[in-house]
């Protein structure tokens, strides 16, 4: 695939790196190589490009306040030495996450992602998901609750039960969460190992973790790319 892109990172090795592993693994075009953040910004107010290799560690600007700056649609592959930004990078157009030193195998696996990427159509905006007054009935010990579902919080696994969280109360659900998962549809979405989420009830995300009223959960790698889908669909 005719991809065009450019580097952004302050390391020159990193830079060498890069060059070298999509000069040998690819067809793409790279036009232009750029050391810092404000060079970057230069180069791309005269040139497209179809997406960018983005340093998040650099001086004076940082690959995340430079993609604050870039236009809303730009396409990015983070890379750098440190996980912790990962779900915070994915707020952005983001296709890959890559963590340095960057291997030849992990390299391979982020171009079949990224021409996978561009091979289908713009996704399109989700439509209002949240349910409208559509509810279950929960058994918690011998009296069967009624629950409305834009009410839930979030779902939580504790073992051979799960305890099912809204903005007034708690109750355990003597259900395994995936069974509970199947059950669901957006706006719920399984976020971790532990926890499905109401997506219209998150209030931020930040530092692979996501706030919902007072309770902070973790965003595992596992279910992270799926989450951010939806994240990006919804965004400004």
């Amino acid at each position: 695939m005719n991809l065009s892109c450019i580097i952004i990172d302050d390391e020159p090795d990193a830079i060498d790196l890069l060059e070298l592993l999509i000069t040998q693994s690819t067809t793409w075009v790279l036009k232009a190589k750029c050391y810092d953040a404000l060079e970057a910004l230069a180069f791309l107010k005269t040139n497209q490009v179809d997406f960018i290799f983005l340093d998040i560690n650099m001086p004076r600007l940082t690959g995340m306040e430079l993609a604050t700056l870039l236009p809303p649609r730009t396409k990015i592959v983070f890379t750098t030495a440190y996980s912790e930004y990962a779900v915070e990078s994915y707020v952005f157009q983001t296709i890959d996450y890559l963590l340095k030193p960057i291997t030849l195998k992990r390299f391979l696996a982020s171009v079949q992602k990224i021409e996978q990427y561009f091979s289908k159509p713009e996704p399109e905006q989700l439509p209002n998901t949240e349910p409208d007054q559509e509810f279950f009935f929960v058994k918690s010990g011998k009296v069967f609750r009624k629950i409305v579902l834009k009410d839930i919080l979030y779902f939580e696994g504790e073992k051979d039960y799960v305890r099912l969280v809204t903005a007034h109360e708690q109750m355990l659900v003597y259900r395994r969460l995936r069974d509970i998962e199947e059950q669901l549809k957006l706006p719920f979405i399984r976020v971790h190992n532990s926890y499905i989420i109401n997506y219209g009830q998150l209030s931020k995300i930040e530092d692979n973790h996501i706030y919902i009223a007072d309770k902070r959960i973790p965003v595992s790698e596992k279910f992270r790319e799926r989450f951010m889908e939806v994240v990006n669909r919804n965004k400004f």
